[in-house]
Protein backbone atom coordinates (compact mmCIF):
# COMPACT_ATOMS: atom_id res chain seq x y z
CA UNK A 1 0.00 0.00 0.00
CA UNK A 2 1.16 3.81 -0.54
CA UNK A 3 1.28 4.75 2.51
CA UNK A 4 3.41 1.38 4.45
CA UNK A 5 4.89 2.57 7.20
CA UNK A 6 7.28 -0.69 7.56
CA UNK A 7 10.31 -0.14 9.35
CA UNK A 8 9.50 3.39 10.69
CA UNK A 9 9.26 4.21 15.17
CA UNK A 10 6.97 7.16 15.11
CA UNK A 11 6.53 8.88 17.92
CA UNK A 12 2.45 9.99 19.05
CA UNK A 13 2.36 12.52 21.79
CA UNK A 14 -0.86 12.81 23.75
CA UNK A 15 -1.36 8.90 22.42
CA UNK A 16 -4.48 8.51 24.79
CA UNK A 17 -6.73 11.15 23.58
CA UNK A 18 -9.32 11.05 21.67
CA UNK A 19 -7.07 11.73 18.20
CA UNK A 20 -3.65 10.47 20.08
CA UNK A 21 -5.64 6.72 19.85
CA UNK A 22 -7.10 6.70 16.36
CA UNK A 23 -3.71 7.83 15.02
CA UNK A 24 -1.79 5.07 17.42
CA UNK A 25 -4.35 2.33 15.86
CA UNK A 26 -3.90 3.87 12.00
CA UNK A 27 -0.29 3.63 12.18
CA UNK A 28 0.02 0.39 13.48
CA UNK A 29 -2.87 -0.49 11.01
CA UNK A 30 0.29 0.55 8.23
CA UNK A 31 2.85 -1.76 9.47
CA UNK A 32 4.64 1.46 11.66
CA UNK A 33 6.27 0.52 15.28
CA UNK A 34 4.07 3.04 17.73
CA UNK A 35 5.79 5.20 20.64
CA UNK A 36 2.94 5.63 22.59
CA UNK A 37 3.26 9.02 24.79
CA UNK A 38 1.59 10.29 27.23
CA UNK A 39 1.63 11.78 30.32
CA UNK A 40 -1.01 9.85 32.30
CA UNK A 41 0.92 6.20 33.47
CA UNK A 42 -2.78 4.73 33.81
CA UNK A 43 -4.26 5.42 30.37
CA UNK A 44 -0.90 4.07 28.86
CA UNK A 45 -1.56 1.06 30.62
CA UNK A 46 -5.05 0.49 29.96
CA UNK A 47 -3.92 1.49 25.75
CA UNK A 48 -2.09 -1.19 26.00
CA UNK A 49 -4.05 -3.62 27.48
CA UNK A 50 -6.86 -3.08 24.21
CA UNK A 51 -4.25 -2.73 21.45
CA UNK A 52 -2.06 -6.31 21.78
CA UNK A 53 0.40 -5.42 18.96
CA UNK A 54 4.00 -6.26 20.02
CA UNK A 55 4.49 -3.11 17.89
CA UNK A 56 3.15 -0.84 20.63
CA UNK A 57 5.42 0.69 23.26
CA UNK A 58 4.44 2.87 25.32
CA UNK A 59 6.64 5.91 27.01
CA UNK A 60 5.85 8.08 29.75
CA UNK A 61 6.11 12.03 28.42
CA UNK A 62 5.24 15.06 29.98
CA UNK A 63 6.23 17.28 26.59
CA UNK A 64 6.33 20.42 29.01
CA UNK A 65 9.53 19.03 30.31
CA UNK A 66 12.79 19.04 28.58
CA UNK A 67 14.06 16.09 30.78
CA UNK A 68 10.83 14.35 30.09
CA UNK A 69 11.42 15.49 26.23
CA UNK A 70 15.37 14.04 26.06
CA UNK A 71 14.74 10.93 28.32
CA UNK A 72 11.71 9.67 25.66
CA UNK A 73 14.29 10.26 22.71
CA UNK A 74 17.32 9.01 24.57
CA UNK A 75 14.34 5.93 25.50
CA UNK A 76 13.49 5.26 21.91
CA UNK A 77 16.36 5.78 20.46
CA UNK A 78 18.08 3.29 22.51
CA UNK A 79 15.49 0.67 21.71
CA UNK A 80 15.14 0.82 18.41
CA UNK A 81 18.03 2.65 17.32
CA UNK A 82 16.55 5.55 15.28
CA UNK A 83 13.23 7.43 15.26
CA UNK A 84 11.88 8.49 12.21
CA UNK A 85 8.91 10.87 13.09
CA UNK A 86 7.07 12.81 16.05
CA UNK A 87 3.43 13.46 15.77
CA UNK A 88 3.20 16.30 18.11
CA UNK A 89 -0.63 15.47 19.19
CA UNK A 90 -0.64 16.20 22.58
CA UNK A 91 -3.13 18.86 24.65
CA UNK A 92 -2.32 19.84 27.76
CA UNK A 93 -4.25 22.47 29.34
CA UNK A 94 -5.54 23.74 33.16
CA UNK A 95 -8.75 23.05 34.95
CA UNK A 96 -9.48 27.07 33.47
CA UNK A 97 -9.54 26.33 30.28
CA UNK A 98 -12.24 26.79 28.00
CA UNK A 99 -13.46 29.87 29.80
CA UNK A 100 -15.23 32.82 28.37
CA UNK A 101 -13.03 35.47 27.31
CA UNK A 102 -13.93 37.81 30.54
CA UNK A 103 -13.45 35.37 33.05
CA UNK A 104 -9.99 34.54 31.77
CA UNK A 105 -7.21 35.76 33.64
CA UNK A 106 -4.24 37.01 32.30
CA UNK A 107 -2.16 33.90 34.43
CA UNK A 108 -4.87 31.37 33.13
CA UNK A 109 -4.21 32.61 29.37
CA UNK A 110 -0.41 32.54 29.58
CA UNK A 111 -0.29 28.96 31.43
CA UNK A 112 -2.36 27.50 28.77
CA UNK A 113 -0.48 28.78 25.64
CA UNK A 114 2.95 27.84 27.32
CA UNK A 115 2.01 24.44 27.96
CA UNK A 116 0.48 24.12 25.02
CA UNK A 117 2.69 26.11 22.33
CA UNK A 118 5.31 25.87 24.29
CA UNK A 119 5.04 22.39 24.41
CA UNK A 120 5.03 21.83 20.90
CA UNK A 121 8.14 23.83 20.87
CA UNK A 122 10.37 22.06 23.36
CA UNK A 123 9.37 18.66 21.42
CA UNK A 124 10.41 20.45 18.26
CA UNK A 125 13.44 22.06 18.93
CA UNK A 126 14.90 18.15 21.03
CA UNK A 127 13.60 16.31 18.42
CA UNK A 128 15.18 18.17 15.75
CA UNK A 129 18.55 18.30 17.36
CA UNK A 130 18.32 14.04 17.37
CA UNK A 131 17.05 14.33 13.85
CA UNK A 132 19.57 16.55 12.78
CA UNK A 133 22.69 14.02 14.14
CA UNK A 134 20.56 11.17 12.92
CA UNK A 135 20.60 12.50 9.33
CA UNK A 136 16.69 12.71 8.80
CA UNK A 137 13.24 13.05 10.13
CA UNK A 138 9.67 14.42 10.01
CA UNK A 139 7.03 15.99 12.24
CA UNK A 140 3.98 16.62 12.19
CA UNK A 141 1.80 19.08 14.45
CA UNK A 142 -1.91 18.88 14.75
CA UNK A 143 -2.82 22.52 14.24
CA UNK A 144 -6.19 23.64 13.78
CA UNK A 145 -8.08 26.13 11.15
CA UNK A 146 -8.98 28.08 14.06
CA UNK A 147 -4.96 29.11 13.17
CA UNK A 148 -6.25 30.22 9.90
CA UNK A 149 -9.37 31.60 10.63
CA UNK A 150 -11.59 33.28 13.18
CA UNK A 151 -14.19 31.48 15.46
CA UNK A 152 -17.36 31.69 14.16
CA UNK A 153 -19.28 32.32 17.04
CA UNK A 154 -22.60 31.94 15.80
CA UNK A 155 -22.45 27.97 16.24
CA UNK A 156 -21.57 27.89 19.80
CA UNK A 157 -24.84 29.81 20.98
CA UNK A 158 -26.72 27.74 23.75
CA UNK A 159 -23.87 24.94 23.36
CA UNK A 160 -22.53 25.19 26.71
CA UNK A 161 -18.92 25.96 25.69
CA UNK A 162 -16.83 27.92 23.69
CA UNK A 163 -13.85 28.28 21.45
CA UNK A 164 -11.22 29.11 24.09
CA UNK A 165 -9.19 32.64 23.22
CA UNK A 166 -5.79 30.62 24.26
CA UNK A 167 -6.74 28.44 21.66
CA UNK A 168 -5.99 30.50 18.47
CA UNK A 169 -2.89 31.83 19.14
CA UNK A 170 -1.67 28.86 20.23
CA UNK A 171 -2.56 26.53 16.85
CA UNK A 172 -1.74 29.98 14.37
CA UNK A 173 2.01 29.91 16.68
CA UNK A 174 1.78 26.09 16.08
CA UNK A 175 1.48 26.70 12.05
CA UNK A 176 4.02 29.48 11.97
CA UNK A 177 6.57 28.35 14.48
CA UNK A 178 6.08 25.00 11.70
CA UNK A 179 7.48 27.26 8.58
CA UNK A 180 9.94 28.60 11.03
CA UNK A 181 11.66 25.02 11.68
CA UNK A 182 11.46 24.62 8.08
CA UNK A 183 13.37 27.31 6.80
CA UNK A 184 15.95 27.07 9.74
CA UNK A 185 16.63 23.18 8.69
CA UNK A 186 16.96 23.71 5.51
CA UNK A 187 19.08 21.12 3.88
CA UNK A 188 19.30 18.88 6.85
CA UNK A 189 16.67 16.47 5.38
CA UNK A 190 14.06 17.13 8.18
CA UNK A 191 10.51 17.73 7.01
CA UNK A 192 7.65 19.62 9.06
CA UNK A 193 4.09 19.75 8.43
CA UNK A 194 0.86 20.86 9.87
CA UNK A 195 -2.35 18.64 9.95
CA UNK A 196 -5.46 21.72 10.65
CA UNK A 197 -8.29 19.53 11.02
CA UNK A 198 -12.35 21.08 11.42
CA UNK A 199 -14.69 20.17 13.93
CA UNK A 200 -14.02 16.50 15.37
CA UNK A 201 -17.51 15.05 16.54
CA UNK A 202 -17.45 13.53 20.10
CA UNK A 203 -20.98 13.87 21.49
CA UNK A 204 -21.91 17.65 21.37
CA UNK A 205 -24.40 19.37 21.68
CA UNK A 206 -26.97 18.65 18.77
CA UNK A 207 -27.77 22.48 18.27
CA UNK A 208 -24.37 22.96 17.85
CA UNK A 209 -23.62 20.04 15.22
CA UNK A 210 -26.71 21.14 13.20
CA UNK A 211 -25.16 24.93 13.46
CA UNK A 212 -21.62 23.73 12.40
CA UNK A 213 -22.98 21.55 9.34
CA UNK A 214 -24.45 24.94 8.33
CA UNK A 215 -20.91 26.15 7.20
CA UNK A 216 -19.64 22.40 5.60
CA UNK A 217 -19.93 21.24 2.24
CA UNK A 218 -21.19 17.95 2.77
CA UNK A 219 -20.51 16.16 5.98
CA UNK A 220 -20.39 18.94 8.42
CA UNK A 221 -18.15 17.87 11.40
CA UNK A 222 -15.83 15.01 11.43
CA UNK A 223 -15.47 11.97 12.76
CA UNK A 224 -11.45 11.46 13.75
CA UNK A 225 -11.17 8.77 11.41
CA UNK A 226 -11.04 11.67 8.81
CA UNK A 227 -7.84 12.48 9.44
CA UNK A 228 -5.81 9.31 9.56
CA UNK A 229 -5.27 9.59 5.71
CA UNK A 230 -3.89 12.79 5.64
CA UNK A 231 -1.38 12.05 8.63
CA UNK A 232 -0.34 8.95 7.39
CA UNK A 233 0.31 10.24 3.52
CA UNK A 234 2.55 12.97 5.89
CA UNK A 235 4.53 10.09 7.53
CA UNK A 236 4.96 8.05 4.64
CA UNK A 237 7.46 7.77 1.82
CA UNK A 238 5.03 8.61 -0.78
CA UNK A 239 5.26 12.65 1.25
CA UNK A 240 8.69 13.24 0.85
CA UNK A 241 9.17 16.80 -0.36
CA UNK A 242 5.91 17.90 1.52
CA UNK A 243 7.76 20.47 3.62
CA UNK A 244 6.17 23.59 5.90
CA UNK A 245 2.75 22.86 4.43
CA UNK A 246 -0.10 23.37 6.94
CA UNK A 247 -2.95 20.40 5.21
CA UNK A 248 -6.33 21.95 5.79
CA UNK A 249 -8.99 18.71 6.74
CA UNK A 250 -12.70 20.00 7.01
CA UNK A 251 -14.80 19.52 4.84
CA UNK A 252 -14.84 22.95 3.26
CA UNK A 253 -15.41 24.91 6.54
CA UNK A 254 -12.99 27.59 6.51
CA UNK A 255 -13.73 28.37 2.39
Amino acid sequence: MFTDLQDKVIVISGACGFLGKSFVEAVLQHNGTVIAADIDEAQLKKLKEEITSDRLHPVLLDITSLNAVTSCIKEVSAKHGKIDALVNNAYPRNKAYGNDLEKVTYKDFCENVDMHLGGYFLCMQQFSVYFSKQGSGNIVNMASIYGVVPPRFEVYENAGFTMPVEYAPIKAGIIHLTRYFVNYYAGKNIRFNCISPGGIYNNQDETFVKKYKEHGLCKGMLDRGDLTGTLLYLLSDVSSYINGQNIIVDDGWTL
